[in-house]
């Protein structure tokens, strides 16, 4: 389809085909004569019944169908063509003396996309034909463009699946050999410089491990294949070990974690890895935004018929304009040592909270820090 260019000039005519029925065979040979030097393909039908089974055989594009006929109306053979799912779609014009409004509401009821009052004259005949083949044509470039855009989507998010699974593994690995070397040397030990360098790869290698981590499972989660697994699960067997995984990372930016435990143990009902991937991002947010020699808390109460998991950073905030779409609106952000952020993240926990039936929440003021929240159903007693 060529842009600025009308779609009925860039129509191949010869490409649709038209289905004429009229008992009248002098009306059926003066259509088929006007629209075949049109250049359209032409099929005929001189009954209700014929243009049943031609419109099954022949697949039109288009039927002009008469109303008066004397095995059944017109009226009464678009009901039977418009149940069949084979001919439901095909659009029809009828062909009509009548001009009474009821006529005109009926016929729409039953599925006239036009009608065309006889006597006519072959340009409103012309002009009628073509707007509906029009119709018929833009419905198949949307079709084959929604079909393009499914294979171009599939194509992608099982390019993302592959790239987040084949580099998840080795990334991993090279991160716990870099947590292990910058905790078991210092900056006396091998030089301000090189531990700089040190302590910087091991906080980028955590970035890109996570960063595959959340793509490998968005990716799932769009495509379907990541299933909802409910159980009961208390939040004292779960968020301690998280808090203990970012204790090191937090510790390279010398920020200290405070986690308050609930005073009643909070047994919710929500799926295990989904629970820890929002925490987990959480924690790394609260790390990446927050500044040296600061502290992050970690909190935990219930809130009506949910348990709700809190985490607080005394960092940069956020600006209020950005708190209303900053769950869904993925953008580039740089944390308070360089670390750069996709957004994607925060999108995967609003995905995943909702998956289990709770949701997320922020609060925050520029320049002093920042509250992420996630609301979990508790176990029905």
């Amino acid at each position: 389809m060529e842009l600025g260019k009308p779609l009925e000039s860039q129509i191949n005519r010869s490409d649709y085909k038209i289905l004429i029925v009229d008992d009248v065979m002098s009306n059926v040979l003066l259509l088929k004569i006007l629209l075949t030097n049109e250049h359209f393909q032409v099929c005929t039908a001189n009954c209700g019944t014929a243009c049943i089974e031609q419109a099954k055989s022949e697949s039109p594009d288009l039927i002009l169908l008469d109303v008066m006929m004397p095995d059944m109306s017109g009226f009464d053979t678009a009901i039977i063509l418009k149940k069949d799912p084979q001919t439901a779609d095909i659009p029809i014009i009828f062909l009509t003396a009548l001009n009474n409004p009821s006529d005109l509401v009926h016929g729409f009821q039953v599925g006239a996309s036009d009608f065309l009052t006889k006597p006519f004259n072959k340009e409103e005949l012309i002009a009628r034909v073509l707007q509906q083949i029009s119709l018929v044509a833009a419905k198949r470039i949307i079709v084959r463009q929604n079909e393009e855009l499914k294979a171009t989507i599939g194509n992608r998010d099982k390019m993302y699946s592959v790239i987040a699974h084949d580099l998840r593994s080795p990334m991993a690995s090279i991160r716990m050999v870099l947590n292990l070397l910058v905790a078991s040397t210092s900056a006396e030990q091998l030089g301000p410089e090189l531990f700089g360098l040190l302590d910087q790869a091991n906080r980028e290698s955590e970035e890109v491990h996570d960063l595959l981590d959340n793509l490998l499972k968005w990716t799932k989660s769009q495509t379907g294949r990541l299933n909802v697994v409910l159980q009961d699960l208390d939040l004292n067997d779960i968020i301690p070990g998280v808090v203990e995984i970012f204790e090191m990372i937090a510790m390279t930016k010398h920020i200290t974690l405070n986690y308050q435990a609930p005073e009643t143990p909070l047994v919710v009902h929500a799926d295990n890895d989904m629970l820890k991937t929002i925490f987990r991002n959480f924690m790394s947010n609260a790390i990446k935004f927050s500044p040296e020699n600061s502290s992050i808390e970690i909190t935990m109460q219930q809130d009506g018929d949910f348990a709700k998991v809190g985490v607080r950073d005394h960092g940069v905030g956020i600006a209020p304009e950005r708190l209303g779409s900053i769950f869904h609106k993925g953008e580039t952000t740089y944390g308070t040592g360089g670390e750069e952020g996709s957004g994607l993240g925060l999108q995967l926990c609003a995905d995943f909270a909702r998956k289990n039936g709770g949701d997320v929440m922020v609060e925050s003021i520029l320049g002093e820090g920042s509250k992420f929240s996630v609301l979990i159903p508790l176990k029905k007693e």
